[in-house]
């Protein structure tokens, strides 16, 4: 017999060696206000059908919980492309990237005709009756061999090109009826936990939405981002110009020795797009609206302040001279900050910048007066002036970054015909393969971890701990106004992950195994092992990527 220590209850149980995670269940009785999907086992998250053979702690999880929520949508995926190819014989699907609170799919049919209403109908009705039926989902480990040979003959050669890179002894492989597939976590036991989610049309393909990530029982909210598509489109556009349409293209591109050619292809498309938003706020600057104002923001480790200083070289060679601060230097003195719930710091509320100071500040400046701008003292908690002064002249255009710059509250007296806005975003353009994309957010979340442990900030344990909170206030004061944006930048590096894995890897496997983030830290620590390495020696130093592996030439 084992024990089987339930954070959910607080007891213990005995079992028979090999019991699943899902016949434990029912052992332990607790609140459950929606469906158990998947369980943390000495916080590695696992599937219910996970056989427990040695004594181990286990945490059930529902969708609420981000590594629940991961493993609905990858087997609400796999669902989806099942149905897919069984309605459309011939056809191939692409899950591209999450976008308006859900996933892209590119569909292309056999015959090469548009995707219709009555497509996207015939596929949901097959994904219903397989939730119907409850078919479930079957794992298998297997040699990587073997697995690639499966994924072969199934006509999967993006898995085949990920899976020869991968340098993995074993794999494992998923089957739903006689369909098999390869998925990088794992799936709920079967399509009946599958009950809440909807396929629409979207923009010439399919948008997946699955469940609210507050309230599983609900669906998540649909907000359409015609810009953040078209932001998207364009990064698809150049990676298939390239030929790396997935990592597995990728992974083998650089093991051909074509890193350097890659990292200077990412540079440039980078330095282009800045170069091109300098050209059109001087051009506003010249015309009938006279831009005088240029708001920057994006969420955590997007790279606000790097593309900020790039575009101010760049505004400078177009003959302006901007006039650059922060928002962060207008924060309220550190006792007077907003509280979370839980009593905490709430340094990403819109009340902790004095707005009412900055937005007089700013109307000064405009009308030509002289004002003295303040610098935040991050070490005494307090605004401090030291003598900066800033007043409009001819030439001068004001750069204003940081995360609430786009808040339309902040510079509510300031005509919008005199504003520039820039939304930055990092926006993973290709997935590891057709049916697995890359969650966004493990962009910044990786840039966040190197970055904290190399300034001596915080530990990678202290980062993932807080990185919820960071998620929430974005929610909530950020991405709500990045389509009023004038123009989006993808801060998304293309070959990132490689040049981070070098970083990244002994700072999460410091991570305590006996603390709940290691949870993360063990996906993340998988996740980046699907990369070739790619050493940052020629990384330039004044690339966005500096900003978190260091070697910067800018100051920050």
């Amino acid at each position: 017999m084992i024990q089987v220590y339930c954070k959910n209850t607080g007891t213990t149980r005995s079992f028979r060696e090999g019991t699943t995670l899902l016949d434990m269940l029912p052992e332990f009785p607790f609140e459950r206000p929606y469906p158990i999907v998947s369980a943390r086992v000495n916080n590695v998250s696992q599937g219910l059908k996970f056989k427990v053979y040695n004594s181990r702690t286990v945490e059930y999880v529902d969708a609420t919980n981000p590594s629940g929520m991961r493993v609905y949508i990858r087997s609400l995926c796999f669902l989806l492309c099942k149905s897919a190819k069984d309605v459309f014989r011939g056809s191939r699907i692409y899950i591209e990237h999450p976008i308006s609170h859900g996933y892209y799919c590119e569909f292309v049919k056999a015959d090469g005709s548009a995707v219709t209403r009555e497509d996207v109908d015939r596929i949901k009705a097959r994904m219903r009756s397989l939730v119907e039926k409850n078919q479930p989902f079957h794992r298998f480990e297997a040699p990587t061999e073997q697995v690639i040979d499966i994924m072969h003959k199934a006509g999967a050669e993006d898995k085949v090109k990920l899976l020869e890179t991968s340098g993995q002894v074993y794999m494992d492989y998923y089957s739903l009826g006689k369909t098999k597939d390869y998925y990088y976590g794992r799936l709920v036991p079967s399509t009946g936990y599958l009950t809440n989610w909807d396929l629409i049309l979207y923009h010439g393909g399919m948008l997946l939405l699955g469940p609210n990530k507050h309230n599983p029982t609900l669906l998540a909210p649909y907000h359409d981002q015609p810009k953040t598509f078209r932001m998207f489109s364009e990064n698809i556009k150049w990676n298939e110009i390239m030929g790396l349409n997935t990592v597995g293209d990728l992974n083998k591109s650089l093991l051909d020795g074509n890193g350097s050619d890659l990292i200077q292809i990412a540079e440039a498309l980078q330095e282009k797009k800045i170069v091109q938003i300098a050209e059109e706020i001087n051009k506003r600057y010249h015309g009938r609206n006279k831009v005088r104002l240029v708001l920057i923001t994006g969420p955590s480790s997007s790279g606000k302040t790097t593309v900020s200083k790039r575009l101010a070289v760049q505004l400078k060679a177009c003959g302006l001279r901007p006039l650059t601060f922060s928002t962060d230097d207008y924060f309220v003195d550190r006792e007077k900050t907003p509280l979370l719930p839980d009593g905490t710091p709430d340094f990403d509320n819109f009340d902790t910048v004095d707005h009412k100071a900055l937005e007089s500040d700013l109307l000064k400046i405009l009308r030509g007066e002289e004002v003295e701008v303040p610098e935040f003292n991050f070490v005494t908690g307090k605004r401090e002036y030291k003598g900066r002064k800033y007043k409009l002249e001819a030439g001068n255009v004001v750069v204003l970054e940081g995360i609430h710059a786009l808040n339309p509250k902040l510079t509510a007296r300031i005509s919008d015909k005199i504003k520039y806005r820039i939304f930055i975003s990092t926006l993973t353009g290709i997935p590891l393969d057709d049916h697995n994309c890359i969650p966004t957010s493990d962009n910044r979340l990786l840039r966040r971890i190197v970055r904290d442990y190399n300034k001596g900030a915080f530990t990678a344990r202290q980062t993932i701990s807080q990185w919820p909170k960071v998620r929430a206030a974005e929610d909530k004061w950020i991405y709500p106004y990045q389509e009023n944006a004038d123009v989006m930048f993808n801060s998304a590096y293309l070959v990132e992950f490689a040049v981070l894995r070098n970083h990244a890897e002994p700072i999460l496997a410091s991570v305590p195994k006996n603390c709940p983030e290691y949870a993360e830290a063990h996906r993340l620590l998988k996740f980046i092992h699907y990369f070739v390495p790619v050493p940052d020696n020629e990384i330039p130093p004044t690339s966005l990527l500096r900003e978190f592996v260091g070697g910067s030439s800018f100051k920050y």
